[in-house]
C-alpha cells in the first residue's frame, strides 16, 4: 500500500502565501511523478502542478508565476509554495503519486492523499 499525507492548508487572507508539503511512504518501486491537483466545490479536479522523478515540472496556467512546485526524491516529498494567493485559489489541494507500488505492480498507478482545505478570504 501506498499513503499519501498532505499537510499545509489553511486560511489565508487575499496575497497571502502557504506551503503544501506531501510526503509518501508504504510499498513504493518506483515513482513516475507527483503533483497536486485542486478541486472547488462544484467543480472538477484540475491539474495544479506536477513534477517528475527528473525534475521536470508543469503547471497550470492560472498558478504560473505563483507557485512553485518541487521535491525531495530522498523523502519521496513534494512542495507546493503558494504565493500571492487569490480567493478563487480556494479549493480543496490533493496530493497525487503516479507509480508502482507493490498493489499495482507491475503496472503504474494514480494514488491520491486525503485532500488538504486551502481558503484565501479576508
Amino acid at each position: 500500500q501506498v499513503q499519501l499525507v498532505e499537510s499545509g492548508g489553511g486560511l489565508v487572507q487575499p496575497g497571502g502565501s502557504l506551503r503544501l508539503s506531501c510526503a509518501a511512504s508504504g510499498s513504493i518501486f518506483s515513482i513516475n511523478a507527483m503533483g497536486w491537483y485542486r478541486q472547488a466545490p462544484g467543480q472538477q479536479r484540475e491539474l495544479v502542478a506536477r513534477i517528475t522523478s527528473g525534475s521536470n515540472t508543469n503547471y497550470a496556467d492560472f498558478v504560473k508565476g505563483r507557485f512553485t512546485i518541487s521535491g525531495d526524491n530522498a523523502k519521496n516529498t513534494v512542495y507546493l509554495q503558494m504565493n500571492s494567493l487569490k480567493p478563487e485559489d480556494t479549493a480543496v489541494y490533493y496530493c497525487n503519486l503516479n507509480g508502482i507500488g507493490s498493489d499495482s505492480y507491475p503496472r503504474l498507478y494514480d494514488y491520491w492523499g486525503q485532500g488538504t482545505q486551502v481558503t484565501v478570504s479576508s
